[in-house]
């Protein structure tokens, strides 16, 4: 009876083990979201570029109203006054396209692009 115990126990505690250990492992759910976030602010912002090249300033507005919503979900604290203020750049830009300034809008477009840039490369290098 004691041996049936012993194995028992040593099961038990070996799949309890293994349980805690895959939880460990795991990738945690916060962090995909964080780097769709980026990826997503990058993206609108290279297409927004785009579409004022094009000359579709309605189009690129939205589009960078959704690059800026996409940026709030950037959450990585050692980034976040940087976020802050790229975020700023883009709602100028956006103001800079609904005036019809196409070149004012391109530059912090630009800014906004090389900030974002630089906050996803300290991301990437600490996850």
């Amino acid at each position: 009876m004691r041996s049936i115990n012993k194995v028992l126990t040593s099961i038990l505690m070996a799949a309890s083990i293994t349980v805690i250990s895959t939880t460990a492992i795991a990738e945690p759910k916060g962090e995909a979201a964080v780097k769709d976030a980026i990826e997503n602010t990058l993206s609108g912002i290279i297409s927004a570029q785009a579409e004022i090249k094009a000359g579709d300033l309605p189009a690129a507005s939205k589009t960078i109203l959704e690059a800026s919503q996409a940026s709030k979900e950037f959450r990585f604290e050692i980034t976040e006054r940087q976020r802050q203020k790229a975020t700023d750049v883009l709602k100028a830009a956006r103001k800079s396209v609904e005036a019809g300034d196409a070149a004012t809008a391109e530059a912090g477009l630009a800014t906004a692009l090389h900030s974002f840039s630089e906050m996803k490369a300290k991301y990437d290098l600490t996850h």
